[in-house]
């Protein structure tokens, strides 16, 4: 009876992070400089940023593309500095200061450039994009919009690799779920109780869902003859899954107060406006008519 009553108590027992092993470097040495660490994180990085550049060059080869391969060099370039610089700018901007709690990073110009420590943003690193992406299209006279309809196709690689990185340095957790949720699992650092894995959710949706997406609409349909719509659906993609996700991810500790205050997260409400401009960019895209499509007025 004893070992019956032990054996159900172990089957109840919730998944532990620290159980699976994980670490959040590859692997390490010492250099005259300290301890230097691969970390996955920075792998998750170089990792989207690299497979998306592949699939950016596989995806010009094909008929209508508006873009060369020297520009999706410059691209590669471009929208890497964009990733780093908005994405710790825009962390500096909505996750420190003001109501959050945090000294801003913006008073302390110098922890701006210390990137070991964390803190990125992804609507600062969408902007970084974006300029990146109007930097590139003004100088080689491109179509902004048709660019970044390419470019949005690759996105999700990164987002996949990203919050994978997230859960393997358990970080970022989700809120304390309950019994019915057998997954739940204690990270370390969050306290004793079981929590939502909020990563893989994130994984799942802004990443692996999204990638199946993008992919089936670029190369088993016409979409990318429709300028805006591949553009407009990860736009609209992005925010539906983020809004969706952060119900079970534990707002950042320096804006829990404002989560309660206005009832919904930070990244919630920097995801209201994508939803409406995706929208906007779809709905366009598909009552236009198709390139290609109008035929040419008679000679």
């Amino acid at each position: 009876m004893l070992s019956l009553s032990l054996a159900a108590a172990a089957a109840q027992a919730p998944l532990n992070w620290v159980d699976l092993g994980l670490k959040n470097y590859l692997f390490a040495f010492n250099t005259p400089l300290g301890e230097f660490q691969l970390r996955w994180y920075s792998l998750a990085y170089l990792a989207g940023i690299v497979l998306g550049y592949w699939h950016l060059t596989r995806m010009i080869k094909a008929p209508g593309a508006p873009l060369a391969q020297r520009h999706a060099d410059d691209l590669f370039f471009y929208c890497t500095l964009g990733i780093i610089l908005g994405g710790r700018l825009g962390y500096a901007t909505f996750y420190t200061g003001g109501d959050t709690g945090l000294p801003s990073l913006w008073a302390h110009p110098t922890e701006l450039l210390q990137l070991w420590n964390g803190g990125m943003s992804f609507h600062g690193g969408l902007i970084g994009v974006l300029l990146a992406i109007a930097w590139v299209a003004r100088r080689g006279g491109l179509s902004f919009l048709r660019v970044a309809d390419y470019i949005a196709v690759c996105v999700p690689f990164g987002m996949l690799f990203g919050r994978l990185a997230n859960f393997v340095n358990g970080e970022l957790w989700g809120r304390v779920a309950g019994p019915d949720v057998p997954w739940a699992m204690v990270f370390p650092g969050a306290g004793p109780v079981a929590r939502h894995p909020s990563q893989l959710y994130e994984a799942a949706l802004e990443g692996l869902a999204l990638v199946i997406v993008m992919l089936a609409l670029f190369w088993k349909s016409r979409a990318r003859w429709r300028p805006g719509l591949l553009v407009g659906t990860f736009t609209l993609g992005i925010a539906l899954a983020r809004f969706t996700v952060e119900y079970f991810r534990e707002p950042d500790e320096q804006l829990q107060e404002f989560a309660l205050r206005t009832g919904l997260s930070m990244g919630q409400w920097l995801t209201l406006p994508l939803m409406a401009v995706g929208l906007f960019f779809m709905v366009r895209a598909l009552v236009r008519p198709a390139l290609g499509s109008v035929p040419p007025p008679p000679a």
